[in-house]
C-alpha cells in the first residue's frame, strides 16, 4: 500500500517539524516565517516586483526556489539522522 509523502508517521510531530524547518531556513538566511522582517535585499526585489509585496507573509514559500527548499529538506534529514544517531549511540 502506498501512502502519501505528506502522512506523518508520527502526527505529534508536525508542530517540532515545523520549528525545526523555519529554524533552518532563517539559518540559510531564506525570507519566510514567523520571525522574517524584510531585509534591503527583499524590499527592493518587491518594489521591482520580482517578489510580490503580498506573497511575503507567514508561512509562503512560493518565491522560494527549489533548489534553496531542498535544501531546508536535506538539512532537516540530516539533523534527524544526527539525533537518531545521538540516542542510539548512547544507549
Amino acid at each position: 500500500m502506498a501512502r502519501s509523502n505528506n502522512v506523518k508517521v508520527v502526527p505529534e510531530s508536525k508542530q517540532a517539524l515545523d520549528m525545526l524547518k523555519y529554524e533552518i531556513a532563517a539559518e540559510l538566511g531564506l525570507p519566510v516565517g514567523k520571525n522574517f522582517s524584510m531585509n534591503a535585499d527583499t524590499e527592493f526585489a518587491t518594489e521591482l516586483g520580482a517578489i510580490p509585496a503580498h506573497s511575503i507573509k507567514e508561512d509562503y514559500w512560493g518565491h522560494i526556489s527549489s533548489r534553496d527548499t531542498g535544501a531546508v529538506g536535506g538539512t532537516i534529514t540530516k539533523r534527524l539522522i544526527q539525533k537518531a544517531e545521538e540516542v542510539l549511540f548512547s544507549l
